[in-house]
């Protein structure tokens, strides 16, 4: 008997799929009027970082930063490699703009047109239902924050990274861009120069916290840029679990998100990352994320790559302590005119490590998938292990995978594998299925869902729940 994998959706009952249960695109396609855009200078020069630094009262070590990253930025060459950037114009993206809304941690308090699009995507139930914290950013400025009592009495930091440049200056600038230096790339570069918004998440020694921090990224006006900032700490034997998720409407016309995030894990500390992205397919997403992980502690990173028409992603974990393990978890979806191009890199500097990459990439309609991988283990780095497994599925003859790894192994005492697939449904299992009564569309969406049900069940409820939907939203019309 042919054996098909349920989906993660359909065990889930009734009333917990009220929040993503009726999803559509018009969800995240629909737009608030953005007359804060209007007439706002597109490009980015020394006046506009100046501009951005005064609006938030910055100290001047972190205008000295952004001054340095411009230059840094300016002289760096656009990445030659991936995905095809020639058609991206930096000069006519709107790099700063604010909606005009502050920082509250009172939904009742936002804006009622911005509130509106927050409560169709579920956060404000989300909150009450599962999350220790949530963070919404609107175009350039995060319009709430909020950190429920019983963490904040434990010492647990979560804010808007603005509020923490200015009320933690002796954390914020011993960790800030020291995971992810400027001269990294040029999109490094870039958001060093322009940043703004983003989280900042501190948790103290032992602290585990018990539910997920979430926060939320919106870009609404036509030709936005958005640069956030995320800077995690996980002090030692602490736990935490951070969610980001995102989307932007579709207006025919580039939008660009150079987002940044780096994360501290210190020794025996646990932290996991999930992020759900779904940017619209205007959008180039080149964003870029860190963590070092020191002596026996845990890195997880659970991604869903979907929306945007080009992505350079490619999650990194610096292993930098004897015993330190990582596990990368992500799917990428491509349909037709997306280049999703993500991976992971782990870099394996020190005896006793382990890593774990799982990716699973679905391509239709003429998009492009790649997994880009890189995997390095330094020469005393003995008695490590590194598994990678990168699965592929092609729904039609027109669309393409890649896998493109990046193997440097400087001593023997280690065990690598490295498994790759490539596969498209199986005619079998269709039939089994219509011939129980279920449509070939929908019979085609559950074989998908099953084959990324193992990263999906790691997402909280709510998540899993999304991405299963955002799946089926994707799916719709794949017949013939």
């Amino acid at each position: 008997m042919t054996r098909v994998k349920t989906p993660v959706s359909a065990s889930i009952p009734k009333e917990e799929k009220k929040i993503f249960g009726e999803l559509s695109r018009d969800i995240f396609d629909t737009a608030n009027p953005s007359p804060y855009a209007d007439n706002l200078k597109k490009g980015v020069d020394e006046g506009l970082v100046r501009k951005i630094s005064a609006d938030k009262n910055e100290p001047q070590w972190m205008l000295d930063h952004r001054l340095l990253s411009l230059k840094i930025f300016q002289e760096k060459p656009m990445p030659t490699w991936g995905a095809d950037l020639s058609h991206l114009d930096l000069d006519n993206i709107i790099y700063y703009a604010s909606a005009g809304s502050k920082n509250t941690d009172d939904w009742g308090e936002v804006p009622e047109d911005i509130r509106r699009v927050y409560d169709r995507l579920g956060i404000p139930e989300a909150e009450r239902k599962m999350l220790a914290g949530v963070g919404a950013q609107y175009e350039s400025d995060m319009i709430y924050h909020n950190l429920k009592k019983e963490w904040e009495d434990l010492g647990v930091i979560f804010l808007d990274m603005d509020d923490a440049v200015k009320q933690h200056p002796e954390i914020v600038q011993k960790y800030f861009m020291k995971c992810v230096p400027a001269t990294d790339h040029k999109f490094a570069a870039l958001h060093g120069a322009v940043w703004s918004g983003g989280t900042f998440l501190y948790v103290p020694n032992g602290v585990k916290i018990r539910d997920p921090l979430q926060a939320y990224f919106r870009m609404n006006a036509k030709n936005m840029g958005q640069f956030e900032h995320t800077l995690i700490i996980v002090e030692e034997g602490a736990d935490a679990h951070y969610i980001e998720g995102c989307s932007a409407p579709k207006y025919g016309s580039q939008g660009l998100h150079a987002g940044l995030v780096e994360i501290f894990v210190k020794p025996s500390a646990k932290c996991r990352y999930s992020s759900v992205e779904n940017w619209s397919r205007d959008t180039y997403n080149l964003n870029t994320k860190r963590a070092i992980v020191e002596r026996d502690a845990t890195m997880e990173w659970i991604g869903g790559n979907m929306g945007s028409g080009v992505t350079m992603l490619y999650p990194c974990s610096v292993l930098v302590g004897e015993g330190a393990r990582c596990d990368h978890m992500a799917i990428a979806f491509a349909n037709a005119g997306q280049w999703q191009d993500t991976g992971a890199k782990v870099f394996h500097l020190a005896p006793h490590t382990s890593s774990k990459v799982t990716s699973k990439s679905i391509s239709k309609g003429g998009g492009v998938a790649v997994y880009r991988g890189q995997l390095k283990i330094a020469p005393h780095a003995h008695d490590c292990t590194a598994n990678v497994e990168c699965d592929a599925l092609l729904l039609d003859d027109i669309s393409r995978t890649d896998t493109v790894p990046d193997i440097q192994i400087r001593n023997n005492d280690v065990t690598i594998a490295h498994e790759a697939t490539v596969g498209k449904l199986s005619e079998e299992d269709i039939f089994y299925l219509t011939s129980r009564g279920i449509a070939e569309e929908e019979a085609r969406a559950m074989i998908v869902n099953g084959f990324i049900e193992p990263i999906v069940r790691q997402l909280p409820l709510e998540y899993a729940v999304e991405m299963n939907r955002l799946i089926e939203l994707e799916m719709e019309g794949s017949v013939g």
